[in-house]
């Protein structure tokens, strides 16, 4: 598996992937999942009562918060790592670039295999997530204004220091997340709809290939941050449309340019693509501790702020929503409990 940095835009290529990226099939998904359960229990959903008042529907909740790492994303980092380490098992070290769950993945896949991992992350990014991430033992480097600052400097340094560098999306990454989408689709009586919400991609792609692998006709709309809506740009206008990151709550949402292959997946299978303010998500945050009392960090709760923004057409429906993490800072959360952030 060769992942090299060529340049500074992120696509396909510049990833090292090859042309011919695909979406996992069962089997493959299957083969993922006996890997992931060795370190993570499969996650439940739930249809909880307030919620599905609140909703006007049956709302059926994955739980992906509830993951060693407090977040999707893990089930990747453990499929990609395995397959770096058998193939390379002199493996040099690795290097990427994150908001904070991607490398909370890494790290803690890296650790179980005693891989050498380096996380750049944006300056200012979340203090918890930079503190869980060096907790696992992770090299934490701070540069940039945002992520793809981030991301393209990890680049470099991927080079300077012979690191392998790993993206944001690649066909292990997508393998791995998909077990959470198999979890949830073939658990749970077939779905009207779904809602994923869209960082880079991965937890997208993942969803359209478990959809697939189980001959489903659920609808999948994509949810991204409306101060982030690179995603929804580009999937209206046909073509990547770069756009500035303003978001200062669904941290997990904020990209500031698309990956191509997630582009092509969201393109050919999003049923639509919502966007939600940062008031919409906090008003969600506030919902799923008060339903259910469990923590949402921003990216987390955005799916559910898009059902609610269209519960009205999603009335009397069974509908999936993901809360792919929990990681949000102790004084952000605060803030958005008092309704002050």
């Amino acid at each position: 598996m060769t992942m090299k940095h060529q340049g500074t835009s992120h696509n396909s290529a510049a990833a090292g992937l090859s042309p011919d990226l695909a979406l996992p099939t069962l089997d493959a998904i299957r083969d993922a999942a006996k890997l992931v359960y060795q370190a993570v229990s499969p996650t439940l959903q739930y249809a909880w009562p307030l919620l599905c008042e609140r909703v006007g529907a049956e709302v059926w909740v994955k739980h992906e918060n509830h993951t060693p790492t407090g977040a999707f994303k893990v089930r990747g980092g453990l499929v990609l790592l395995d397959q770096l380490k058998r193939e390379q098992p002199d493996l040099p070290g690795v290097i990427s670039a994150t908001k904070g769950n991607h490398g909370l993945s890494i790290g803690f896949a890296a650790k179980r295999l005693g891989v050498k991992t380096v996380i750049v992350v944006p300056q200012g990014n979340s203090v918890e997530k930079n503190h869980a991430m060096r907790a696992l033992g992770v090299e934490l480097i701070e540069y940039g204004d945002d992520f793809q600052a981030a991301l393209e400097y990890a680049g470099m340094l991927s080079q300077e220091r012979g690191l392998i560098p790993i993206p944001p999306i690649h066909d292990c990454l997508i393998r791995g997340v998909a077990t959470y989408s198999l979890e949830f689709l073939s658990s749970t009586s077939e779905l009207d709809t779904v809602y994923v919400p869209i960082g880079m991609g991965s937890g997208f792609c993942a969803m359209v290939a478990a959809r697939r692998a189980l001959n489903l006709t659920t609808k999948i709309v994509g949810v991204v941050s409306d101060h982030a809506p690179t995603y929804a740009l580009s999937y209206e206008q046909g073509k990547p449309v770069p756009h500035p990151v303003t978001t200062k709550l669904a941290d997990g949402l904020a990209c500031r340019q698309v990956d191509e292959f997630a582009l092509s997946i969201v393109t050919q299978h999003a049923e639509r693509i919502v966007r939600v303010t940062d008031d919409e998500v906090a008003a969600a945050m506030r919902c799923y501790f008060t339903d259910t009392h469990n923590v949402a960090e921003g990216a987390g709760a955005a799916p559910l702020a898009a059902l609610l923004k269209e519960k009205d057409a999603m009335a009397g429906k069974r509908v999936g929503v993901v809360l792919t993490g929990g990681n949000v800072d102790k004084g952000l959360f605060v803030k958005v409990l008092d309704d002050l952030a």
